[in-house]
């Protein structure tokens, strides 16, 4: 697939569920927001971007803390409703704009800090994002990365990438702690890792926020009945699949990386 088709994939997909990341649990409450919140010194000069906002709880979850949060998006379905929690929060200093973050409109040294939260698995190229970032930061300005990530385990690997396809078909791929070191380094940043979880997930939530289709459940319910012993334990699945849902875990982290003077 070019990256011209996965990109109007990913507007089409987002487009249609734009509403159920506004209402998500998980996108409005996970408890990733306040680790990405308090893993850097916040204060009322600095200017964030918030790099893939879908519906903009990353951005809203900021915005008490600094001067101006700008929400940038592909999706323009998803920035509407960020304008609209916005303005039903009161957060007047937030503003949209849409476009690709391999592709920033920014000056060079504009932004204090950029933040980014589970979008980055539908990025074609991630590395030339994160040199965007390093481009438009300030000298000593912080980018904070929460996603999915993968294991160095292939087997671990594999699954997690068919699971996340079957559910969604605009994702691309999750990448592995350290894949995500190299190419922070690369960039020029000094990396850290806050924060490794095991992010919680109900199955029949999980499929209806992104309108999966129903031969895709089918497939996803396949594919974690007949995993393995160490597959199953590694991602919390319960040994016998019932017929309704189930609660399971994917693996996640939270990134900082330091742009040096």
């Amino acid at each position: 697939m070019s990256k011209a088709d996965v990109k109007g994939a990913v507007q089409q997909q987002f487009g249609n569920v734009a509403q159920n990341y506004t209402t998500s649990k998980v996108h409005a409450k996970g408890q990733d927001l306040q680790t990405m919140v308090e893993c850097v010194t916040l204060n009322a000069d600095m200017r964030v971007l918030d790099a893939g906002a879908g519906a903009g709880h990353t951005a809203m979850a900021f915005a008490p803390y600094v001067k101006e949060v700008i929400a940038y998006d592909l999706t323009p379905a998803m920035l509407i409703q960020v304008e609209q929690n916005a303005q039903e929060r009161g957060l007047t200093n937030i503003s949209t704009q849409q476009g690709d973050v391999e592709n920033l409109p920014f000056d060079d040294d504009s932004f204090d800090v950029i933040v980014s939260r589970y979008s980055a698995h539908h990025w074609m190229n991630p590395a030339q994002a994160v040199r965007e970032f390093a481009r438009i930061l300030k000298p000593n300005g912080y980018v904070i990365f929460s996603d999915i990530v993968a294991s160095e385990n292939p087997a671990f690997d594999t699954f997690l990438q068919a699971l996340e396809l079957l559910r969604d078909p605009s994702h691309v791929r999750d990448f592995s702690v350290s894949q995500w070191e190299t190419m922070f380094g690369e960039a020029g940043f000094e990396a850290e890792v806050v924060d490794l979880f095991d992010l919680p997930l109900d199955f029949e939530n999980w499929i209806e926020r992104m309108q999966t289709a129903p031969a895709h459940v089918m497939a996803l319910r396949s594919l974690y009945s007949g995993a393995s012993a160490d597959i199953k334990a590694q991602f919390n699945l319960p040994d016998e699949l019932p017929d309704g849902t189930f609660t399971f875990t994917i693996p996640s982290l939270v990134m900082k990386g330091r742009l040096p003077q």
